[in-house]
């Protein structure tokens, strides 16, 4: 049977499918950040095809030991846990002077409970240098006994990850990406790994810092494009959880959970 295409405007209108000023020849391929679909009018996600398989040595610790196709192999396991800062006083002039807001001072304590009924024993404590992320983590160790020495790190600070797209809303300059995304890709490379395969008890290591640099981390551990990072949201004082296997694989437990916090107390 054949399709009749019928052309206005520029337009090309087929079966019910518009392509706008686009025109496709047979077996053309549409290419977008995650997948690589067959030009065709209705989308079928049974179609998708990864443009890239796992990099099993994303972290450049894959060693002759780590076997990824045999799922009978024990495998080792970290868990990073992300907290981001209570909500703090937005019209601040420095740093300093962006400190928590009673508000946030109660989002932190109820992230801080939350993370003492897990019952976790902590391996690693690291904290932003930022004024909201060392209040929001004193308020939460004050939940959770015999926890190791708090670590301070500037590689933590919030800042511009990476250019995103779609376009950021703020219009961050080139400068500010090219001073930021250099700092925050180290970070990720220092802190996230995965362990040795002497590691038998899992450690699990807190982390309290900003937005930005945890959605750039979910995407980074995850293998997703990092420019993605801007579609994700994280509300004040959130939980985001990621898990690292000794072979290299990854598992994104949760991100931005606060459903212990009540509604009223949520922002972003």
């Amino acid at each position: 049977m054949a399709i009749r295409i019928i052309k206005i405007g520029g337009i090309a209108s087929f079966a019910g499918c518009a392509f706008l000023g686009t025109s496709f020849k047979k077996d053309e391929s549409v290419l977008s950040s995650f997948t690589r679909l067959k030009a065709q009018c209705f989308y079928n996600p049974l179609q998708q095809q990864a443009t890239t398989t796992w990099d099993w040595n994303w972290d450049k610790r894959h060693s002759s030991y780590d076997v990824v196709d045999s799922g009978s192999m024990k495998k080792a396991k970290k868990h990073y846990i992300f907290i981001r800062h209570g909500q703090y006083n937005t019209n601040g002039y420095n740093d300093t002077e962006r400190y928590l807001t009673e508000l946030g001072k109660e989002q932190a304590k109820m992230t801080g409970e939350r993370l003492s009924q897990l019952g976790l024993v902590y391996s690693r404590v690291v904290q932003s240098s930022m004024t909201r992320a060392k209040e929001t983590c004193g308020i939460i160790m004050q939940h959770i006994p015999n926890h190791p020495s708090v670590e301070t790190c500037d590689l933590l600070r919030e800042g511009a990850p990476t250019p995103p797209d779609p376009p950021n809303r703020a219009n961050e300059s080139e400068l500010k990406y090219l001073s930021d995304s250099p700092r925050i890709e180290a970070a990720f490379r220092k802190y996230v790994h995965r362990p040795a395969m002497s590691d038998e008890e899992a450690p699990v290591e807190l982390y309290v810092c900003h937005a930005n640099v945890i959605r750039y981390f979910v995407c980074r551990a995850a293998q997703f494009p990092p420019q993605g990072w801007l579609r994700i949201s994280l509300k004040h004082g959130s939980i985001t959880w990621i898990t690292v296997f000794s072979d290299g694989s990854t598992v994104i437990n949760c991100v931005g959970d606060s459903g212990y916090m009540p509604s009223s107390k949520l922002t972003s």
